[in-house]
C-alpha cells in the first residue's frame, strides 16, 4: 500500500466536495498488513456511523477495497442481516437490466437522501484480504449497497445518479415520513 496506514481510530469520513470522492480508486496488491488493518478501521468507522457499507475513498484513501454489511439500524431500519464482506478490487461481471428505484443515503453526504435507480442484482468478482478471487450474485438492497460503494471506487457519489433533484430529501424527513 503506498499510503501510510493510521490508526483505525483515527480515520476520518471524506465529505462531499474534497478530492478523493471523485478519484478513480487504485488496485490493492494483496496480501498486505496495512490494507487488512485499513479494513479493520474502515469496519469500525461504518459501524460507528451506521452505515451499511464503506468505500475507501471514503477515509481518504484512494484504493479499490470497500465493505458492504448489510444490517437493521438507525439509519436503515429494513435492512436484511448479512456478515460484513469485505471486497478488494471488485468487478461488475454481470447486472440485471430490469432496475428498481430505491432512497440511498452516505457517510460521506450526511443529512440527504436520494433517490437511485439500481440493478435487481449483480454478479461481481473481488478478491479477499488473501488475495483469493471469489464471484458471487448479489440481489436486492445488499445489489443496492455494493453498486453504492463501488460507485465511490470510480469517483462517483449518489448524487450523481439522482434524475430530478425532487429525488432529494433530508434524512430527517426521510426517517420521520416512513422511507416511502
Amino acid at each position: 500500500m503506498s499510503q501510510t496506514t493510521p490508526s483505525p481510530d483515527s480515520l476520518t469520513i471524506a465529505l462531499l466536495g474534497e478530492a478523493v470522492l471523485r478519484q478513480h480508486a487504485g488496485a490493492v496488491q494483496l496480501p498486505d498488513p496495512q490494507v487488512s488493518q485499513l479494513a479493520e478501521g474502515m469496519r469500525r468507522k461504518m459501524d460507528d456511523q451506521g452505515g451499511v457499507g464503506i468505500a475507501a475513498p471514503q477515509v481518504h484513501h484512494s484504493l479499490a477495497l470497500m465493505i458492504i454489511a448489510s444490517r437493521p439500524n438507525a439509519r436503515y431500519p429494513d435492512a436484511p442481516q448479512m456478515e460484513p464482506l469485505v471486497m478488494a478490487n471488485p468487478r461488475i461481471e454481470a447486472q440485471s437490466t430490469e432496475q428498481e428505484m430505491g432512497w440511498e443515503g452516505c457517510l460521506s453526504v450526511p443529512g440527504i437522501r436520494g433517490r437511485v435507480c439500481r440493478p435487481l442484482w449483480v454478479e461481481v468478482s473481488f478478491d479477499d484480504l488473501c488475495g483469493q478471487r471469489h464471484h458471487t450474485r448479489l440481489k436486492g438492497f445488499v445489489a443496492r449497497i455494493f453498486c453504492h460503494e463501488f460507485d465511490h471506487l470510480c469517483g462517483l457519489t449518489f448524487l450523481d445518479r439522482v434524475e430530478d433533484n425532487r429525488d432529494l430529501m433530508a434524512t430527517e424527513v426521510w426517517l420521520r415520513e416512513g422511507q416511502s
